[in-house]
C-alpha cells in the first residue's frame, strides 16, 4: 500500500478533530443560544422514541395475548370492519345479514372438526357494591371456558355450572383487582354486586394474564353467563357479538373454517354463488388489522414529531446564519492563511451537525426515560427499540447537515478581502 494513503487519512482525521474542537468551542461560547436551538431537535427525537416504545409495547402485548388464545382460534362475526360501525346507521350490506345466535354456536360445536364453539358478547358498564362504584369497565357474557381462551387464573371460587349457563342465572366472576376496589376487606364470594345496574351474585375471582391488552378505561372487570347478558342487557350484535371457535387437535384452521362456512350457509339456506352473510376472522387477521391501525398511529406521531424536528432545523439554520455573520473576520483570516472553500464549508457543516447531534443525544436520553415512564403507566412491558435510537441519531445529524448547508455555503463563498474588512 502507498505510504501517501495513511498520511492523507491522518490529515483528514486531524482536520475533522480540529473542526469538532472549533464547533464545541463555539457552542460553549454561546450556551443559551445553542440550548434554545437544540430544543426542537430534543423534543422531536424524544417524541419519536417514546412513540416507538409505546407502539412496540402494545404490539407485543397483542401478540402475546393471541398466543394465549392459541394461533388456531378463530371467530365468526356478523360483519368484519376495521372500525366499529354505528348500530343505528348500519350500511345495507350489514343490515341484511342475520344476527349470530346461540343456536349457530351450538351447531358449530357439533362439527367433527371443531373442539369448542361458544357465543360471547362484550358489554360496558360499572360495578357497584353498596354505593362504591368503579369507572366504566368492559365485561363479557361468556361461558366456563373463558379462562381457557383468554388465559389468566381463577384464584378463588368457581366458574359457571351448566345449569347457570342454561338458565342465565345472575352470577358473576369478578376480576380480583376490581373486587378489591369495591369490596375492600369484605370477602366478595357470595355477595351481590350491581353489574351495569343488574344484580348478580359473586361466585369467583379471576386474575387476567399480566400481558393481556386492555386500553385505559376499558379494563375487563367481570364475566357473566352469556344467556344472562342476552336476557338482561342490550347487546350490540354487529360490533360486540361473536362466536369463538377452536379446531380439534390435528385439524387445520383452514379445514375448520371450511366446515364452519358450510354449516352456517346450510343453516341460512344460502344458494351456491350467493355471498356469505357472516365473516370469519383469524388471529393473523386481528394482528394485521392491529398493525395497520398502529402503523397509521405511528405515522401520525412521526409527522407531529417531525414538525418539532423541522422547527429545530430552522433554528439551526438561523443560528448558523448569525454565526457566519459574527465570524466573518475569522473566515477572512482563515482564507487568507490558505483555507479553501471546501475547508470552510466542512467546518460549518460539522458545526451544524455537532449542534443537532448533541440535541439528538439528549433527545435519545429523554426518549428512553419518557418511553419507560409511559409504558409503566400504561402497564405494558416494552423497551425502546434500538432501531428508533439509531434512526433518531441519524436524522438529527442529517438535519444539521441539511439545514446547515445554506449558511455553510454562504460562509464558503465569502471573499477574503471583504471578510477582513467586515466590522
Amino acid at each position: 500500500m502507498s505510504p501517501v494513503v495513511p498520511s492523507l487519512r491522518a490529515v483528514r482525521a486531524g482536520a475533522l478533530a480540529e473542526n469538532l474542537g472549533i464547533a464545541l468551542d463555539t457552542l460553549r461560547a454561546n450556551k443559551l443560544r445553542s440550548s434554545l436551538t437544540v430544543l426542537g431537535v430534543v423534543i422531536g427525537v424524544s417524541t419519536v422514541m417514546a412513540m416507538a416504545a409505546i407502539v412496540q409495547g402494545i404490539r407485543e402485548q397483542i401478540v402475546h395475548t393471541i398466543e394465549i388464545a392459541g394461533p388456531t382460534t378463530f371467530y365468526v362475526i356478523k360483519y368484519f370492519s376495521q372500525t366499529p360501525l354505528n348500530p343505528d346507521q348500519l350500511p345495507r350490506e350489514v343490515r341484511i345479514r342475520p344476527d349470530l345466535t346461540a343456536r349457530d354456536a351450538e351447531r358449530i360445536s357439533q362439527l367433527p372438526e371443531v373442539d369448542y364453539s361458544a357465543i360471547w358478547a362484550q358489554l360496558f358498564g360499572r360495578l357497584d357494591y353498596r354505593g362504591t362504584r368503579t369507572q366504566m369497565i368492559t365485561f363479557f357474557g361468556a361461558d366456563e371456558r373463558y379462562q381457557e381462551v383468554q388465559g389468566g387464573e381463577l384464584v378463588d371460587g368457581r366458574w359457571f355450572t351448566p345449569a347457570e349457563l342454561a338458565s342465565g342465572a345472575p352470577v358473576v366472576v369478578l376480576d380480583e383487582g376490581m373486587a378489591r376496589r369495591i369490596f375492600g376487606y369484605v370477602n366478595p364470594l357470595g355477595e351481590r354486586v350491581q353489574v351495569a345496574g343488574r344484580p348478580a351474585r359473586v361466585i369467583g375471582l379471576y386474575v387476567p394474564p399480566e400481558n393481556i391488552f386492555a386500553p385505559p378505561g376499558q379494563e375487563i372487570g367481570a364475566i357473566i353467563p352469556f344467556r344472562m347478558a342476552d336476557q338482561q342487557y342490550t347487546i350490540d350484535k354487529t360490533n360486540a357479538l361473536w362466536i369463538v371457535v377452536k379446531p380439534r387437535p390435528g385439524v387445520t384452521v383452514a379445514e375448520a373454517q371450511d366446515a364452519v362456512t358450510v354449516a352456517l350457509r346450510n343453516m341460512r339456506k344460502l344458494r351456491p354463488g350467493e355471498p356469505n352473510t357472516f365473516d370469519l376472522i383469524t388471529q393473523d387477521q386481528i394482528l394485521d388489522t392491529f398493525n395497520s391501525i398502529t402503523g397509521i398511529f405511528f405515522l401520525v406521531m412521526i409527522v407531529l414529531s417531525s414538525v418539532a424536528l423541522l422547527v429545530g432545523g430552522i433554528g439551526v439554520m438561523a443560528i448558523m446564519m448569525v454565526s457566519v455573520t459574527d465570524r466573518t473576520r475569522e473566515i477572512g483570516v482563515r482564507k487568507a492563511l490558505g483555507a479553501t472553500r471546501r475547508d470552510i464549508l466542512v467546518q460549518f457543516l460539522i458545526e451544524a451537525a455537532t449542534l443537532t447531534g448533541i440535541g439528538g443525544a439528549i433527545g435519545i436520553a429523554f426518549g428512553l426515560i419518557f418511553g419507560t415512564l409511559v409504558t409503566r403507566v400504561m402497564d405494558i412491558e416494552a423497551g425502546v427499540p434500538i432501531w428508533s435510537a439509531a434512526i433518531a441519531a441519524a436524522v438529527s445529524i442529517a438535519i444539521g447537515i441539511v439545514f446547515g448547508l445554506l449558511p455553510a455555503n454562504r460562509a464558503a463563498r465569502l471573499e477574503p478581502v471583504e471578510a477582513l474588512r467586515y466590522e
